[in-house]
This record gives C-alpha cells, structure tokens and sequence, in this order.
C-alpha cells in the first residue's frame, strides 16, 4: 500500500461541446506530467462497449498522485485553476458540469495498531 491518491476528474461538457472540451483539457496533459508528483495524468474518452454503460460524462482524466500534497499542489497551478474559472465556472464555459473524486490504496485502518 501507498500514499498515494487516484484521481478522476469526470467532465459533462455542454450540447455540442464534447469534442472541443477533449482538445482543451487535452492541452493540460504536457504540463501537468512535468509537475513533481505527478504519477499519471491521463485523459480519456467514453466510448460503447457492450460490458460497459455510459453516462452523461463522456471525458475522464485518470490521474494518480504521488501523495495528497502532490495532488494539492496540482490543483493551485494557475493553469488549472484558469481552466476552473473560464471553463467551468464561466456561463460561456464548455463544462456543464465536473465531478472529481479522489482514492486510496490503503485500506480505512491501515495505520491502526495491531495486537497479537
């Protein structure tokens, strides 16, 4: 087990929009690779597949983190925080709306004492 944290970050762009939120958040990818900590920083796309079912949002990045502060320290890049202000935020924005959800490999009680 690690300390590290997983990350999706899950986007639901506007009508019409999908394509063109890819190539936005696409644009973050180089960057946030160079960033210390940074482990993973994957974008992907929902596609159909018969063992699979969808949901209304169709852009993904799958990210891992070195540890929480890693993670942290990515979300006060000015990059991102400007893609949260013009993009998620702004009424003109493509985002209709972003859930980001965070993951650990170690178990709840993984620092607890053990007694024989």
């Amino acid at each position: 087990m690690t300390s590290r944290v997983y990350v999706l970050a899950q986007f639901k762009p506007k009508e019409g929009k999908e394509a063109e939120l890819f190539e936005v958040l696409k644009a973050l990818e180089p960057d946030s690779y160079r960033e210390e900590g940074c482990i993973q920083y994957m974008l992907t796309r929902q596609i159909d597949h018969p063992s699979a079912s969808r949901n209304e949002y169709s852009i993904v990045f799958n990210e891992i983190w070195k540890d929480a502060e890693a993670w942290a320290a990515h979300g006060r890049r000015k990059q991102i925080q400007g893609f949260f202000e013009t993009q998620v935020e702004a009424e003109k924005g493509l985002v209709e709306d972003v859930l980001v959800t965070a993951y650990s490999d170690e178990s709840v009680d993984f620092d607890a004492p053990t007694f024989d």
